[in-house]
């Protein structure tokens, strides 16, 4: 009887954490994060009244050698709008460790892309396009890392405040 009660609260609380999510996708990543490759994912807004969080989600295996990742994410809007951003997500311990969850040499990695200051709100209705895409180079280089290892899924998702 106790083995139904723990697999009914696993269920539940599994329920839980997917009902605020409005989107979530993936896109696997074969021989390596080329520099060149984009990745997109085309969404509609959900509204334009309610708070959302936007996050950059990724699968890295032990493959990765960097401490940190440097990403350009850019938001295209319905209306001709586009916000481009560098941004630096802390990978790993500095021992090495890879940060994120998981007990495999797989680790899962939600890195926040908007509202982590300010709760995220689509001010325009219609389809928006996220587009992601690898800036990496070695310490001291001019030249971009051509392939990234050990990033074998890039993902995005939305969720909502409420």
């Amino acid at each position: 009887m106790q083995s139904k009660s723990v697999l009914w609260i696993f269920v539940f609380v599994a329920f839980s954490c997917q009902q605020n999510k409005v989107f979530d996708r993936y896109t696997s990543i074969s021989d390596g994060w080329k520099k060149q490759d984009v990745v997109s994912f085309v969404f509609s807004a959900p509204d334009t009244t309610n708070p959302y969080n936007l996050f950059v989600n990724l699968r890295t295996t032990t493959a990765y050698e960097f401490s940190n990742l440097f990403l350009i994410v850019e938001l295209n809007y319905p209306n001709g709008k586009v916000t481009k951003d560098t941004l630096e997500y802390l990978m790993a311990k500095p021992n090495g460790e890879l940060l994120g969850s998981g007990f495999t040499s797989v680790k899962q990695h939600k890195l926040s892309f908007k509202g982590y200051n300010t709760p995220f709100v689509f001010s325009e209705e219609g389809t928006y396009k996220v587009q992601i895409q690898q800036a990496m180079r070695h310490r001291g280089a001019f030249k971009g890392v051509d392939q990234l290892e050990g990033i074998i899924d890039v993902g995005f998702s939305i969720e909502s405040l409420k």
